[in-house]
């Protein structure tokens, strides 16, 4: 029971590190997205998919890439920026805080992970990208594992 004990206390850390570190690179991408001007994402776009669109004119990935910064709009850049920024501080705050054994964090964190897997499961109805269902199911992971680790907590307190 210890050895289990301990293999999930040990996912749960890299699980909530993990998150910490997506929100990092999260909040660099609000603030870079917030600073560049949507022609140099244009141009930023066309020189990071030019080599694979040399090789295979009709790469899924490079298309989308190249049709998704000719379309963003200054509101969109905004949105997205702020969206970001938001997304990322939250969690990285509430990884420091769950990593700390912050009790009021594992409720939070929670509700926070649900909230953006709902938004996730949103998002999919208009996008329909497989990594919006890894995503989430990684979030499904790190909610069930701080629930698992709350639990064992509150009980060793007691």
């Amino acid at each position: 029971m210890m050895r289990s004990n301990n293999f999930f206390h040990k996912l749960f850390q890299a699980g909530v590190i993990l998150k910490g570190v997506d929100g990092a690179l999260e909040v660099i991408g609000g603030i870079f997205l917030f600073f560049i001007d949507p022609t140099r994402i244009n141009r930023l776009a066309a020189l990071l998919t030019q080599h694979e669109l040399n090789e295979d004119a009709k790469d899924v990935i490079a298309n989308y890439l190249l049709n998704a910064a000719s379309q963003l709009s200054l509101s969109g850049q905004l949105f997205g920026s702020a969206y970001l920024l938001f997304h990322g501080i939250i969690k990285i705050f509430l990884g420091a805080s769950l990593l700390r054994r912050r009790i009021w964090a594992y409720p939070t964190a929670i509700i926070f992970f649900v909230i953006f897997i709902f938004y996730q499961f949103y998002r999919y109805t208009f996008t329909h990208s497989g990594w919006l269902i890894i995503l989430t199911v990684f979030d499904i992971f790190v909610v069930l594992l701080t629930w698992w680790e709350y639990r064992r907590l509150k009980q060793s307190s007691f």
